[in-house]
């Protein structure tokens, strides 16, 4: 039987790509945490999507003309779910360590992927997470709840996001349905503008780091990862996504310096084994943009 080869990059380039992708994720995250200090969470957040739409927008050029009703409000409901996921993720940063906002925020793909589970002893990956989330409060009680909550809503918008993209992808070709919705969520998230310093949001400075923050945080690992699934199978790019709490504490340690306790390290290990179980359990498809952009 003829198959048509898929002309994706190497199985290892695309492995490779993959993990670019999730450390450049992280990294724009450890970036984006130092920012605060010269401006408001709104602000960097704001400025990620501002820049990743514009680039996004500009890749993509999507036809705009003649788009149904239904169109738009499908890209507005991705859109919103992307505003929400990173304004919440901002907001938890800003108040808790990033590898513990991330770890909390990755519960929401998860309980979306034990939905599919058809055997009730794949449930034990759900309570692996949910202890390993249980674990990252035990030697620190100091955690913000307030940090933990906006780590909460980011998940659930991840979720949410994953859900829309699929919908998204079905009337928009391409990535023109998440270049419209990037555009979508810089228009609901400007408002927020007002609680900054317009100084700040002038500054040179904040203004080219705030742009490096979107590339690093969506442009380049959404190009990675857009090759790398021309080759990987989707249970396998599950697996490798499974590794992004991870990441995440690695970049908050060697960008913010922020340590964590032993333990907190062990829920993190639970968070990622439950990840890739339930990855493996459900073999559902993953679309190729359920990373946070």
């Amino acid at each position: 039987m003829h198959t048509t080869p898929r002309h994706g990059p190497p199985l290892g380039v695309a492995i490779g790509l993959v993990l670019l992708g999730i450390g450049s994720v992280q990294l724009g995250a450890g970036f984006a945490k130092l920012l605060f200090d010269d401006i408001a969470p709104n602000g960097v957040v704001w400025l990620r999507l501002a820049t990743s739409s514009l680039v996004l927008m500009l890749w993509a050029r999507p036809r705009l003309r003649g788009r149904s009703r239904e169109d738009w409000l499908v890209a507005a409901r991705y859109g919103a779910c992307l505003g929400a996921m990173n304004w919440g993720i901002y907001q938890s940063f800003s108040r808790i360590p990033i590898g513990v906002a991330v770890t909390i925020e990755f519960i929401g793909p998860l309980v979306l992927a034990a939905i599919g589970f058809r055997r009730p002893r794949d449930l034990g990956w759900v309570v692996l997470a949910g202890l390993g989330v249980l674990l990252l409060g035990f030697e620190r009680g100091h955690l913000d709840p307030l940090g933990i909550m906006y780590a909460v809503l980011a998940g659930a918008a991840w979720s949410g996001y994953i859900l829309s993209s699929a919908a998204t992808g079905r009337r928009w070709e391409g990535i023109d349905g998440l270049g419209v919705a990037s555009m979508v969520a810089v228009v609901l998230l400007t408002p927020l503008l007002l609680t900054v310093d317009t100084a700040d949001l002038a500054d040179q400075r904040v203004l080219l780091l705030g742009a490096a923050v979107g590339l690093l945080s969506s442009v380049v690992p959404y190009s990675a990862e857009l090759a790398a699934l021309r080759t990987l199978p989707a249970a396998t790019f599950g697996v490798l996504m499974s590794l992004e709490p991870a990441a995440a504490a690695l970049a908050g340690l060697v960008v913010v310096g922020e340590s964590l306790a032993p333990v907190q390290w062990v829920a993190i290990g639970c968070v990622v084994v439950a990840s890739v179980g339930a990855t493996r359990a459900t073999r559902a498809e993953v679309h190729p943009d359920v990373t946070p952009t």
